[in-house]
């Protein structure tokens, strides 16, 4: 079995065909899908998508590049969402100084205020960090997240950052980057962290592994990253790789396989 721990199937993009993707992804293997919520309406959308879909599950929350539109409205609304028995995390939240589509200080604000929600609603969170390494684990720290835990999501940090991101009750998650030629330090992080901290996800649609770079990502690819950590540590078989990933995220997110 697999679990996609990260997927973004509330895209428009998949609006004519999502049926069939989700039939692709059952096919090759995958038995949950977890659909991220990246502002207000996203999120309500990932809660429709598992209320419609078995395999299918939802997390809440605001994206670091859209927290500038967020106000008490958005975070009330929120909660409310967290009431539906699908939803699972609390993201994806973070900050990303890379675009600075918002502010930093704002990014930091309601990271610190989402980190709190998530708290109260006794949900682990799904953190983005890019280029933000300092700030990010300053935060978690601060926030005493350990209680909740978490995952650092489509992971691309150094191994001192995944390793005191396990210490707070971290997972880490790897995407379709890990596949990539020119991602050679990420695999070296992967290649040193223990099996049962790890996560797979696709991010779709975006960061499609090798062989399908460049095209709409979809949960079925997960595969492929699948089989690229297998050989990053070879006393494991894709197939168990699959498996104890996916045992990783049901444990996180409290999925039953």
């Amino acid at each position: 079995m697999l679990i996609d721990s990260h997927a973004h199937l509330n895209d428009p993009v998949y609006d004519a065909d999502r049926d069939d993707v989700i039939r692709r992804a059952g096919e090759a293997g995958v038995g949950a899908i977890v659909t991220i919520g990246c502002d207000l309406e996203s999120s309500r959308r990932a809660v429709e998508l598992a209320d419609r879909y078995k395999m299918i599950y939802a997390t809440i929350g605001v994206h670091p590049h859209e927290v500038k539109l967020v106000d008490d409205t958005t975070l009330t609304e929120l909660q409310k969402l967290a009431a539906h028995k699908k939803v699972i995390g609390f993201g994806e939240i973070g900050l990303d100084y890379f675009y600075l589509h918002s502010p930093r200080e704002t990014q930091q604000r309601r990271f610190r205020q989402q980190i709190a929600q998530a708290k109260m609603l006794g949900l682990p969170i799904v953190v983005h960090s890019r280029d933000a390494k300092s700030d990010t684990l300053s935060i978690l720290k601060e926030e005493r997240v350990e209680n909740i835990g978490g995952v650092m999501h489509c992971f691309t940090g150094d191994l001192e950052m995944a390793r005191i991101a396990m210490e707070m009750n971290f997972y880490i998650s790897f995407a379709g980057v890990l596949t990539f030629t020119n991602a050679t330090a990420v695999r070296e992080v992967a290649r040193a962290l223990p099996m049962d901290r790890i996560l797979l996800e696709t991010d779709c649609p975006y960061l499609s592994p090798v062989p399908n770079r460049g095209r709409r990502n979809e949960p079925a690819y997960i595969r492929y990253t699948a089989e690229v950590l297998a050989r990053l540590h070879p006393d494991q078989t894709p197939e168990s790789i699959m498996n104890v990933t996916a045992e990783n995220a049901a444990r996180l997110f409290k999925i039953k396989i």
